[in-house]
């Protein structure tokens, strides 16, 4: 069993066609049919139902699409950790967070560090926190940061994690007449009736909003969801309604009318994990290294979020 013949297999899975696979691969459609046959060989195991224009995979091949997924996953991070062993003057780190991290804390830090090491290459995943721990797992990324507040602590079991911050989540209107009367924190019953913003149901945020609103007995007023983080930012700047977002959001944002939360205030904790299994390579430590120390000064530019990580640390 080799690489090559775990990408064909990865490939024809992908698209369930040997035709298009072998174009995809460029490879003669023969070669990647004897690939494949030579793999079902040595594994013992039938890893495709060959019928006229349908292929679809057996019980092993299911079984496989996860394992040589991972297999193919680690040896680009060796071919990657190789080639920095002349220092970080190359490399590559995967980076996952959520939408709402990718304008702040990630943003901040991709800047810093592309200026340090150039010669790095960076590619960011961003997606839900399930997701991101989905594809850590697999071995699609090097780092991700994670709401951690959001999720079983049997979730990291596999993986080292560095709480990095808590935040709270803030209530955000365009003109300060939108919001319930006075200057203090709100109430989520305050909130309830007030015309809101949501977003996806796929943002870790959106489920944790509505699950404090339900452990209220209470029904916010939604006018608008289904928004990513840059749009709902945008709606609420045109005034359709009011928005909960995290705090590390708002920095450097003074168009936004903003108000605390209280009965009960809502807060999440971001970390920064990694595999446990894998070590990280210097590109990615170093990538550590900065978010943490970024993640630090955040934490002193506002009272409403707090560090939970030394700067710099790693693990």
């Amino acid at each position: 069993m080799n690489l090559d013949q775990l990408k064909s297999f990865l490939t024809v899975a992908d698209l369930g066609h040997f035709t298009r696979a072998a174009e995809q691969l460029h490879l003669a459609q023969p070669s990647l049919s004897r690939q494949i046959a030579t793999l079902e060989s040595e594994l013992g195991s039938q890893l495709f139902h060959r019928a006229r224009g349908n292929i679809t995979l057996t019980p092993a091949g299911e079984a496989l699409v996860p394992l040589a997924s991972r297999m193919l996953a680690d040896a680009d991070r060796i071919r990657h950790q190789m080639q920095e062993l002349a220092g970080l003057r190359a490399g590559r780190v995967r980076l996952g967070a959520p939408p709402s991290m990718c304008i702040s804390l990630v943003a901040m830090v991709l800047g810093e560090f592309h200026r340090r090491y150039p010669g790095i290459e960076l590619h960011l995943s961003e997606a839900g926190s399930r997701l991101l721990l989905e594809q850590l797992s697999a071995g699609q990324l090097d780092l991700a940061l994670v709401v951690a507040s959001e999720h079983e602590p049997a979730a990291f079991e596999s993986l080292d994690d560095i709480p990095l911050l808590s935040e709270e989540l803030m209530v955000i209107a365009a003109k300060a007449g939108q919001l319930p009367a006075g200057q203090g924190p709100l109430s989520l019953a305050q909130l309830a009736p007030v015309p809101q913003i949501v977003f996806s149901p796929s943002y870790d945020l959106r489920a944790a909003t509505m699950q404090a609103y339900r452990s209220c007995n209470l029904e916010p007023n939604v006018v608008l969801e289904g928004g990513e983080m840059d749009a709902v930012l945008r709606f609420v700047q045109l005034g359709l309604g009011v928005a909960v977002v995290p705090a590390t959001v708002l920095l450097d944002r003074s168009e936004f009318h903003t108000r605390r939360l209280e009965q009960p205030s809502l807060t999440r904790t971001i970390s920064l994990a990694h595999r446990k299994d894998v070590g990280l390579t210097r590109a990615a430590a170093a990538m550590q290294q900065m978010i943490t120390a970024t993640a630090a000064q955040l934490a002193g530019r506002s009272p409403a979020i707090n560090a939970l990580a030394a700067p710099g640390a790693q693990r």
